[in-house]
């Protein structure tokens, strides 16, 4: 059985609904970021990065969201979360949750994590304070040139949905209004109807 290793209101969220969707004989467990037990002896010989998410596997510890989504579209071909038989599809799945991890995610995290790229007090409040702009830049390029309809990549839905999904549920706390991107609004209300999110949503509440 897989256990998998995540926190609420994290990017763990993209990796636990692709569980759900594979159907996947797994154990969620909840590494609580109010005790700090992501910084706990226990954790760090998971994942030293101290970070969610993290998924035990038969043949070791996979970290970082686009690795185990990839895994869990791999490991159960039957749910369809990936087109493994097209590599020019699959690349275009791997180049947006690329794009998800390095950029969007990071613009997103200067709002409250200012302190992995800088000391300086006027510094941490200039890189939050560009928080709304760049994250609204983000989902705006995403919004006109990479998003495709009704879901991520067309009518096939993919491991990219849980994970445009769950950045999207961020837009409101970094000071960006969704109402500014339709086509994304209504890809976040189509996901949160789905049963796996449903699923994982009882889960992690």
């Amino acid at each position: 059985m897989l256990k998998f290793y995540y926190a609420p209101q994290s990017c763990a969220l993209a990796s636990h609904i692709a569980l759900e969707e594979a159907g996947a004989d797994y154990e969620p467990v909840k590494v609580d970021f109010t005790r700090n037990e992501q910084r706990q002896a226990d954790y760090l010989q998971i994942n030293p990065k101290g970070r969610v998410p993290a998924l035990a596997t038969a043949n070791g510890i996979l970290t970082e969201t686009p690795a185990i989504l990839f895994y869990i579209a791999q490991t159960h071909p039957a749910a369809g979360l990936a087109p493994l038989d097209d590599p020019f599809a699959l690349g275009r799945i791997q180049a947006f949750n690329s794009y998800l991890c390095s950029t969007v995610h990071v613009a997103h995290a200067h709002r409250m994590r200012g302190y992995r790229w800088a000391d300086d007090p006027v510094a941490l409040a200039d890189m939050k304070r560009k928080v709304p702009q760049n994250v609204a830049d983000c989902f705006a390029l995403i919004e006109t040139e990479m998003f495709a309809g009704p879901f991520v990549m067309g009518e096939r839905y993919s491991i990219c949905d849980p994970y445009l999904y769950t950045l999207a549920t961020w837009l409101e706390g970094d000071g960006v209004d969704p109402a500014r991107f339709p086509k994304i609004l209504a890809h976040r209300e189509r996901m949160a109807a789905r049963p796996a999110v449903r699923a994982v949503a009882a889960v992690q509440d």
